[in-house]
């Protein structure tokens, strides 16, 4: 039987323009198969300031944050962890008895997700991308020891100045570059499709890698993982950084850390919807 929420029920929320059902289905299946009291419901809102003081005023636990409220809300909370204080970037509230602090987990993932692969610090890259969620893994590469990297996008202003703060070089477009590891932060693939135009890099680039990384999550396999899959390349998806974000909130919020098999079921639930 479904979990029906009552009086004393724990309330999560996310706020985000576009809501999506990953989040609520994931945390939701993890609450109901812990049998831990909280409820998790994706809002959206047109008065930001107003709805972080309803986090704060009606006690609502924890609060996901998507596009476009990821940097205005940063002034909007009590105190600010080191995961988003490295990127001037949130995507996690959490509400302890009123005060309220912020987090990134999407940074905190891609550090993870860098450390499960073993990618040697070393090693080169190409990120095309400049947006909020380009600068976490920029900065997640950066503060794990990747010095030699490359920032690709069309965007002068916003490329230039993402390179800048992490030390590293901008390109308007990837050029003759072909580094061993290429990392796609924009939304290209989200439609899927099989032409070139739909793959963030070129097939002689992939070809030229060792490892691609696409944060797109949805589709899971995207084109640029498709095709560097077919050429026998190492991939890090998108699933993997939503899945772990994820979970870095819902520990967070609830305290409670869920075995790699309830995350693995709450992943194939979530992506149901």
């Amino acid at each position: 039987m479904a979990h029906v929420p009552g009086k004393d029920t724990v309330l999560c929320i996310s706020l985000a323009g576009r809501p999506g059902s990953f989040g609520v289905r994931f945390h939701n299946h993890l609450y109901e198969q812990l049998g831990l009291d909280f409820y998790y419901k994706a809002m959206t809102t047109q008065d930001l300031p107003a709805a972080v003081s309803g986090i704060r005023a009606l006690g609502i636990r924890g609060c996901g944050v998507s596009m476009p409220y990821k940097e205005a809300c940063m002034a909007l909370v009590d105190e600010i962890d080191p995961s988003a204080a490295a990127i001037d970037s949130i995507n996690t509230i959490v509400n302890d008895g009123g005060r309220l602090k912020a987090y990134n987990t999407d940074y905190l993932a891609v550090r993870q997700l860098l450390e499960l692969h073993r990618v040697d610090p070393n090693t080169a890259f190409a990120l095309r991308g400049s947006g909020g969620m380009a600068k976490a893994v920029a900065s997640a590469l950066r503060d794990a020891g990747f010095t030699q990297g490359t920032i690709v996008a069309r965007n002068e202003q916003a490329g230039r100045q993402l390179a800048d703060s992490c030390g590293y070089r901008w390109q308007a477009d990837l050029g003759d570059l072909c580094p061993p590891m290429l990392v796609n932060v924009t939304p290209i693939g989200m439609a899927g499709g099989v032409e070139a135009e739909h793959l963030a890099f070129s097939l002689e680039a992939i070809a030229a890698a060792q490892l691609v990384f696409d944060v797109v999550a949805m589709p899971a396999r995207t084109p640029f993982i498709i095709e560097a899959e077919r050429q026998g390349r190492a991939v890090i998806t998108g699933l993997e950084v939503i899945a772990l974000q994820a979970l870095e909130q819902f520990v967070l919020y609830t305290g409670v850390r869920p075995t790699p098999e309830q995350v693995k079921l709450a992943v194939a639930f979530a992506r149901l919807g």
